[in-house]
């Protein structure tokens, strides 16, 4: 999953043997050196059975890609599975996999610390950290992700997933490294998180890329991962949301790749606990079909609106939903007879159309002392 070729969204579905999970992290991080083809997907990708695997393939441009969905420790069809694809994308091909695979004195990665967060850090100091950390993890070029990170997932799910890539310290994907690095953050409350998503074409085929845009301070920047260094982190130094966009695309030329889509979407709250979907493409612009001045200022927009807190998720459900229709008023004395007696008196239309609206606020209040 990088800027040049990456897929955020495909999906591999691998049956699960219940009996044969009997590999481990450690078997697997062996394969840590090996160089393949970078992962790409299409928007309408082609899914194709694969009767050696016992899975699906996502297929695009003829590059291959798998979402480990057995979890850890991997069974054995997903590893074989892996393996038979790193054979057939490897320079050396199946020769390189029986060579990693009958070695016995292949030395033991070392389980990375996850960093600390130190008061005398500034913004900038952390984010570099948190970056080198997943450097340190390195690229996954594999061509199987061993993370399945599902968009449509509450928040407080994939920051579990996030935990477990802290665990077992295997490389990670541009989509990973974004669920990563929201988790590394929730700490620093002075840091507002958000996804940015490129869709590019090159060659007469489109990819995928997401990272982690960030705002601090009055600059923005980001983290992620990618095969090209300047398609992952960026500096917290752009005065702009515009700005950090068209770095990117600046970027992608460089790879003589055109950007189609961006989408960018709404700042991921720090609390692990919520039980809600991160907003991935609130704002989607078609770059193809929009000026380079009008693109700025609908993004500038979104960026004056989320500073100003006054977008929802449209994932996010309303507390009358989440209550289950219990009142959210506090509960009212019983009125005297004189109240009742003017209640009943008037019944102009103007008190009629008010009244709504009195009890929504009430009800707004109330949600709010209660919380």
């Amino acid at each position: 999953m990088t800027g040049s070729s990456s897929n955020s969204t495909c999906t591999a579905a691998a049956k699960v043997n219940k009996h044969s999970r009997s590999k481990s992290t450690n078997n697997y991080r062996s394969s840590r050196g090996i160089t393949g083809a970078e992962s790409a997907a299409s928007g309408s990708t082609n899914n194709a059975s694969r009767s050696s695997g016992g899975g699906k393939e996502e297929k695009d441009g003829g590059v291959l890609f798998y979402v480990n969905k057995s979890g850890f420790p991997i069974d054995s069809q997903t590893w074989e599975r892996m393996w038979t694809h790193v054979a057939k994308i490897h320079p050396e091909g199946k020769e390189m996999v029986d060579r990693l695979r009958i070695a016995a004195n292949l030395p033991k990665p070392p389980v990375l610390l996850v960093p600390n967060f130190k008061p005398s850090m500034s913004a900038l100091d952390w984010l570099l950290v948190i970056q080198n950390y997943m450097k340190t993890l390195q690229y996954n070029h594999t061509g199987t992700q061993f993370f399945e990170i599902r968009k449509t997932r509450p928040l407080s799910g994939l920051m579990e997933t996030a935990r477990e890539m802290i665990r077992v310290s295997l490389p990670i994907k541009c989509l990973e490294a974004v669920i990563l690095g929201i988790y590394l953050t929730n700490g620093l409350t002075s840091m507002e998180r958000f996804p940015i998503s490129f869709k590019t074409q090159f060659s007469g085929n489109y990819f995928h890329h997401v990272v982690l845009g960030v705002y601090c301070n009055g600059r923005y920047g980001s983290l992620g991962m990618s095969r090209r260094p300047d398609l992952m982190d960026k500096p917290l130094a752009f005065r702009t949301l515009s700005e950090l966009i068209f770095e990117f695309e600046d970027s992608y030329r460089k790879y003589l790749h055109t950007v189609k889509k961006v989408k960018i979407g709404l700042y991921v709250p720090h609390d692990p606990h919520v039980f809600q979907p991160i907003e991935w493409k609130y704002l989607v612009l078609t770059s193809s079909k929009m000026a380079h001045e009008e693109m700025r200022k609908e993004m500038e927009k979104h960026a004056r609106d989320m500073r100003m807190k006054i977008l929802k998720s449209s994932t996010a459900q309303s507390p009358i939903k989440e209550r289950r229709g219990k009142s959210l008023s506090p509960r009212r004395r019983q009125a005297s007879p004189q109240r009742r007696h003017m209640r009943k008196r008037d019944k102009s239309p103007a008190m009629i159309d008010k009244k709504p609206a009195e009890l929504s606020t009430l009800n707004d209040v109330a949600y709010q002392i209660r919380i």
